[in-house]
């Protein structure tokens, strides 16, 4: 534990980011049992209150609380992230080890995949899922999951194939281990810095994703309180309520930016040499 503390004392920009990672996980968490205000509650008396001790960060069009909004859409903007980019590691990850360790028409196959899957960005892959079953944050999870997958597998490819190539796994090989066991015992824990390193980033992008496709209507439905919705909601009134987009916008870009800052922080401490999969 000190020699963490030493690590996070000695480098600012990751204590910065974990800082901000933390604040806003720890937001989420609270929301589950207490906020300043029950964000489904209607307040007509209150509609459009700017920022006060009663309603710190002001209240929307209903009179609803923005604070209490941003905590809730904290809890949404991490779920969809977080299981997104599960998606990604619990797919992607195998795939690209699949390649790596058996090269040929399985690697081939495994890489045209991937290919056909970044042809469609997550905003249209969730416009065809919400064509099919409708918009909401499953959908959203599915869309921005999906795009993850070949991102992994890529990068695991590339990064597991210079791992095969050397002297202890000869000696596996030698022993008599199948490329099953060697990729997990000897390939993953070498490139898992890699990997966690990219998780971050694709964290940061997946809250990002998640705000646009709510923006548009397709992501998080009411009554759930999203980011990207408060801020579509606030885009016919900002002249005259200016705070309902200054703070949602103001939650994502530090959220995003702690996740970044976090993500390159691990990158210093994890993968000192940059290793960087074959794209």
């Amino acid at each position: 534990m000190s020699a963490l503390a030493a690590s996070l004392k000695s480098d600012k920009g990751l204590t910065a980011g974990a800082s901000f990672v933390a604040l806003f996980a720890l937001m989420a968490l609270i929301s589950f049992v207490w906020t300043h205000h029950d964000v489904a509650a209607i307040d007509v008396d209150a509609r459009l209150s700017g920022p006060s001790l009663k309603h710190w960060l002001g209240t929307n069009h209903l009179g609803r609380d923005v604070f209490s909004m941003i905590m809730v859409g904290a809890r949404v903007s991490i779920a969809v992230a977080v299981f997104a980019v599960g998606i990604g590691l619990l797919i992607g990850v195998p795939l690209g080890l699949l390649a790596a360790g058996t090269r040929g028409i399985i690697e081939d196959i495994v890489m045209r995949m991937s290919d056909v899957i970044f042809a469609f960005p997550a905003l249209i892959l969730a416009i065809l899922i919400t064509a099919v079953y409708g918009p909401g944050a499953i959908n959203a999870v599915i869309a921005i999951g999906v795009f993850n997958i070949p991102v992994f597998a890529r990068l695991t490819r590339g990064a597991a194939l210079p791992i095969w190539t050397r002297g202890y796994v000869m000696s596996a090989k030698t022993a008599g281990k199948n490329g099953f066991r060697i990729s997990l015992e000897h390939v993953l824990p070498n490139i898992l810095p890699v990997l966690i390193v990219q998780a971050t980033v694709q964290l940061s992008l997946a809250v990002l994703a998640e705000a646009a496709l709510s923006y548009v209507g397709i992501g998080a439905q009411p009554p759930a309180p999203s980011w990207g919705r408060m801020l579509a909601e606030s885009q016919t009134m900002v002249s005259f309520a200016p705070w309902l987009a200054i703070f949602p916008g103001l939650a994502i870009f530090l959220f995003v930016f702690g996740l970044n800052l976090l993500g390159d922080g691990l990158r210093r401490r994890l993968d000192p040499h940059r290793i960087v999969g074959a794209m």
